[in-house]
């Protein structure tokens, strides 16, 4: 184990904020004035095809929630899947996440979650199914063959755990993430659903549209993926998403709100705590960072842009979660931005450039880091500089599935070593002032779209013009 690399990034999975401060050359620059360190060059290849992965399957979520007054939840979730697959399917499998922080699944929880499935049904017919950990698998009576269509109604309750990964609770707020049933993507004949860990995102799901429908008991604001939940919040409403990921939902007691507008775009700052100047704080960054994102990549793919500073440092759909590392102490208030920021950036890479995170966790993380990087370098004025020391020991490449590293290295690879790599090779290609436009080609080639590691090198040697691959040496196991 290399300790001090470890050591780093156990402290804070956001490496961009480390790197960013390491190593760094100041420039002589006007404090009043920002040097752009890349500029944006017209790079159209025209002849270059993007190739996307295949989902294999296809979702539509209708889904009600009712939440009564000691914090139980009743769901009623109707899916309609698309067998969008070369296969006839045999069975249904979902990630059933609630289930993983129960009793039985985890017992070192002091007040873990309760879940209880009241009923399956597919086309209206009740129907077998097991569930075991957050796999659940549900039986067709007729092979559903490709094209073809079926009804899924699951109807279940629970409670949030407290000192839960994401699906958790605390005295006053709720947080709501992976909390229905979500269909996996089905690949080489079979069903693309890895085991839970602890550590990284373990669940793949393709861009789906949702309807939800919510009552409460209680006064809470409710914040969500879609762009029609308001503040102050309605005790009911129904909240739509298209092209979504994933629907996150957070129910919060009596927050500190800021809101601004960007163009046409609402940011909105909900905090948990009195330090509204950090709060405030906050909100400034966040602006520039989605400013200078929607400038250098693309346009931000929603209406609202919500910050929830409680809660481990995670993106979703027009949300982000910030505060601490993975159940650890609340983090200080200069990491706790470059955290906003970082998960800002997974806006464009994860929210609309998709990838699979357990088998290719760098796409999504590492290029996130590297555009944070390149946000720090325009925002301070200075020219980036990462820190290779940090990871020269480290001899695995970095797009292996997640179970094939270490918990202790698994950040290291995929936030650090992944953004040294890419940032070499546009060094060595002596292009580093094309990689603003570089990122925005990739935007443009990929958004809505599901990239693999071999078709993002593709897209790569093609925009730098390489016609081998010895630049990937060390850093990225490709196929052959």
């Amino acid at each position: 184990m290399k300790k001090q690399t470890g050591i780093i990034l156990s402290a804070f999975a956001c490496i961009s904020f480390l790197i960013s401060g390491c190593g760094k050359t100041e420039t002589s620059v006007n404090e009043n004035e920002k040097i752009p360190s890349f500029s944006i060059n017209s790079h159209d290849k025209a002849e270059f095809v993007p190739k996307s992965k295949a989902a294999g399957s296809e979702a539509k979520y209708k889904i009600s929630l009712e939440m009564d007054k000691k914090g139980k939840f009743r769901i009623n979730s109707t899916t309609h899947i698309k067998n969008i697959s070369t296969d006839n399917w045999k069975e249904l499998v979902f990630y059933f996440i609630p289930n993983i922080f129960t009793k039985s699944n985890s017992p070192e929880l002091a007040t873990p979650s309760y879940v209880s499935i009241k009923s399956i049904k597919v086309d209206g017919k009740k129907t077998e199914f097991s569930l075991e950990k957050d796999t659940l698998k549900i039986k067709l009576s007729n092979k559903l063959q490709p094209n073809d269509e079926v009804i899924v109604n699951v109807q279940y309750d629970f409670t949030l755990p407290k000192r839960g990964l994401r699906f958790t609770a605390n005295e006053k707020n709720f947080f709501l993430a992976q909390w229905y049933p979500m269909i996996a993507t089905y690949r080489e004949h079979k069903w693309n659903k890895e085991d839970y860990r602890v550590k990284g995102e373990t669940y793949h799901t393709a861009f789906s549209d949702f309807e939800i429908q919510y009552k409460l008991s209680n006064n809470l604001t409710i914040i969500s993926s879609s762009d029609n939940d308001t503040y102050p919040s309605e005790r009911s409403g129904v909240l739509i998403g298209k092209d979504l990921k994933e629907f996150y939902i957070a129910l919060l007691k009596e927050p500190n709100v800021i809101e601004k507008k960007i163009g046409g775009i609402k940011i909105r700052v909900f905090g948990v705590d009195k330090r509204k100047d950090l709060h405030s704080d906050i909100m400034e960054v966040a602006s520039d960072a989605l400013t200078y994102f929607q400038d250098t990549i693309g346009p931000y793919p929603h209406k609202q842009l919500d910050i929830i500073l409680d809660e481990l440092g995670m993106e979703y759909p027009g949300v982000v979660t910030a505060s601490s590392i993975y159940r650890s102490a609340p983090v200080d208030s200069d990491i706790l931005k470059s955290m906003v920021v970082h998960e800002i950036a997974h806006q464009w890479f994860y929210g609309v450039i998709s990838n699979d995170p357990y088998h290719d966790a760098w796409l999504d993380e590492g290029i996130t880091s590297f555009a944070s990087n390149l946000f720090y370098a325009h925002y301070q004025g200075k020219e980036i500089s990462m820190n290779e020391e940090l990871f020269k020991d480290l001899t695995l490449p970095v797009n292996l599935p997640l179970d094939e590293y270490s918990l202790g290295e698994q950040s290291s690879y995929i936030y650090g070593k992944s953004q040294i790599g890419l940032w070499k090779v546009f060094q060595e290609n002596k292009a580093e002032r094309q990689v603003e436009n570089f990122l925005r080609k990739y935007y443009e080639n990929y958004k809505y779209k599901e990239v693999d590691t071999n078709e993002f090198i593709r897209f790569l040697k093609d925009y730098l013009n390489l016609n081998n691959d010895s630049y990937f040496n060390g850093w990225i196991k490709l196929d052959k």
